[in-house]
């Protein structure tokens, strides 16, 4: 029962190994996004050093205007200043008559300097400018890409597709190199003609992968000329340097919002939240938006300009208490016994599941024990899932289903068909059930069920299986065990009490303080299984196969046997009797 049993360290990241970088100052000095996000830094240098010819990048990041501060930043300190070059030119208007001469200086109405623009919605009049009439005067206003001429001018992809006449003219304008003026009424001409102008800028257009899923099938050919750029969500976290690299793009990113100095206790509880994030002991988030919001509220609860650890501490705890209301009113169902889950004992044939809700318009995943039982009968070998039979249960789920039954199928070695018949179903689930991540739980109570053999009821199961027997990954694990732990926690910690879970999982572990003083303390314990039989001892007591003695597979191997041979002899009287009565006549 303890090999497999984890120690209270392993439930969080590793901090010790790293505590001696925490002390160290780090200057921002806008060297860290070239080594943080070297591919992408790699693709903006050569965007810039990119012909005339139709210079266009494509950047995948989530729908946030950090990013395209970022890029615009980091752009900004790429491009090379040169306070000599003029872009653009001048409209003289004499009334209704307007003339165009090229830039003298930067003072002229459509004059440019190049450098670095960006917008994350666009209108028609704030892109192109537009044509206003002032009694008998025509006055031409500069948009956003006669500010951007000579330079580069960074956009929102969804913002352009959602407008498909501003792509239009804005593909126009780089195919062409020239700038001409357009009615915004169709109907209506321009009052006078207005010479176009020369125009040639960089374009950076930015968006999450379906919206360049989608202007990949509007314009084939151009997305791939285009250059590529990915803004890399997460660093994965190898030795110190590229720890030190993730607390110097964190100060970094502090610095530009104006918070700091950050004071050592803040890295320790500001990394476990990152971890839980990410959900890797090795991976730490780049997200500026995410980082830019643990800054925000740790400050609020700061005297001064400094961040400590207390102070993420209490925004993170307030955080979850407002976010908590519904995770709490679903405990309060079932410590109510409005949903039944039993945290004590033993019974053939059910489980506690783990599972983690995920209600739409809710901005928090919280955990929920889950009571999964199943009942077997003689019959025709079929299994049912009662989930997908009323059509609650999604594809994942009745693929988990069918492996975990293969393999049982296949550990038994028939040489007939199974002669039971099996209904699995999650007890009191009225919504959608999907994902495998409970088919180690099902293929438990299934054989359960099969030997009658009972289930500890003071353990959890998450994890997925193969047609194998391995336990395999899943997701939501911290969420999960803190479901269970609340649970078991309320009702009186027994020190018997714990959780299952994959092997493959336990780098993802950053549960809360006290989920981890409880298994420092042994009243709450967490175990990590590779497969199938070493689940089964934690849960029954029982091993499923060895050579000598009783085990659950030869226990259901023998019920089978039992019911082979009363069928035998029940089927056996009839041909008995033809051959007597073949014998007297």
């Amino acid at each position: 029962m303890t090999n497999n049993r984890l120690e209270w360290r392993a439930l969080q990241p590793d901090i010790e190994s790293v505590q001696p970088l925490f002390s160290q100052a780090f200057e921002a000095d806008g060297s860290c996004f070239a080594l943080v996000q070297a591919r992408l830094f790699n693709g903006l240098s050569l965007l810039l050093q990119t012909p005339a010819a139709f210079p266009l990048m494509l950047i995948k990041t989530p729908e946030n205007i950090e990013y395209q501060k970022l890029l615009q930043d980091e752009l900004t300190r790429l491009a090379e200043e040169d306070d000599d070059s003029l872009y653009g030119g001048h409209y003289q208007v004499e009334g209704m008559s307007v003339s165009w001469q090229p830039a003298v200086t930067p003072e002229d109405n459509f004059a440019s300097t190049g450098g670095i623009h960006r917008a994350d919605w666009i209108e028609a009049e704030e892109l192109f400018g537009c044509i206003r009439l002032q009694q008998t005067t025509l006055i031409p206003e500069p948009g956003l890409v006669h500010k951007a001429n000579g330079g580069t001018l960074i956009l929102s992809l969804r913002a352009l597709l959602a407008q498909p006449l501003l792509w239009l003219r804005l593909k126009k304008i780089m195919a062409t190199g020239q700038f001409d003026w357009h009615s915004p009424d169709e109907t209506r001409p321009l009052p006078a003609a207005i010479p176009s102008m020369p125009m040639q800028f960089r374009l950076v257009l930015t968006g999450d992968r379906d919206v360049l899923a989608d202007f990949q099938e509007m314009e084939p050919e151009l997305a791939a000329l285009s250059l590529y750029g990915e803004f890399e969500d997460n660093i994965q976290i190898v030795d110190a340097e590229e720890f030190t690299l993730w607390l110097r793009w964190f100060s970094d990113i502090a610095v530009s919002h104006d918070y700091g100095p950050i004071k050592e206790d803040f890295w320790p509880v500001m990394i476990r939240e990152a971890v839980r994030y990410t959900g890797d002991q090795d991976t730490l988030p780049l997200c500026p938006a995410w980082i830019s919001r643990q800054l925000h509220e740790a400050a609020m609860y700061s005297a001064d300009s400094s961040l400590s650890g207390e102070n993420i501490l209490n925004a993170l705890e307030m955080r979850e208490w407002r976010e908590g209301f519904l995770a709490e009113r679903v405990r309060d169902e079932i410590l109510l016994d409005q949903i039944v889950v039993e945290t004590e004992g033993e019974m053939i044939g059910q489980i506690n599941a783990l599972s983690v809700i995920e209600f739409p318009g809710h901005p928090r995943a919280f955990g929920e024990p889950s009571r999964i039982s199943c009942v077997v009968h003689v019959g025709d070998g079929e299994f049912t899932d009662v989930e997908r039979k009323a059509e609650l249960g999604g594809n994942i789920h009745a693929k988990g289903m069918m492996i975990m039954q293969a393999w049982l199928i296949a550990e038994l070695e028939l040489e007939q068909q199974l002669p039971f018949s099996a209904s699995v179903v999650f007890e009191q689930s009225y919504s959608e059930v999907d994902g495998d991540s409970a088919s180690l739980a099902e293929l438990c109570a299934l054989i359960s069920a099969l030997s009658s053999q009972p289930l500890t009821q003071l353990i959890a199961v998450t994890g997925s299986v193969d047609q194998f027997g391995r336990v395999q990954a899943v997701g939501g694990l911290n969420e999960k065990i803190e479901g269970f732990f609340h649970i078991c926690n309320q009702r009186d910690l027994n020190g018997k009490q714990g959780v299952i879970i994959p092997a493959a999982n336990v780098r993802h572990l950053s549960l809360q303080q006290d989920v981890v003083d409880a298994v420092r303390e042994e009243k709450f314990h967490i175990w990590a299984v590779d497969s199938v039989d070493e689940a089964l001892p934690l849960l029954t007591g029982a091993e499923w196969d060895k050579e000598e003695g009783p085990c659950l597979l030869r226990t259901i191997q023998e019920r089978i046997a039992q019911i082979n041979q009363q069928e035998l002899r029940h089927h056996r009287p009839w041909p008995l009797r033809w051959l007597n009565w073949f014998n007297q006549s």
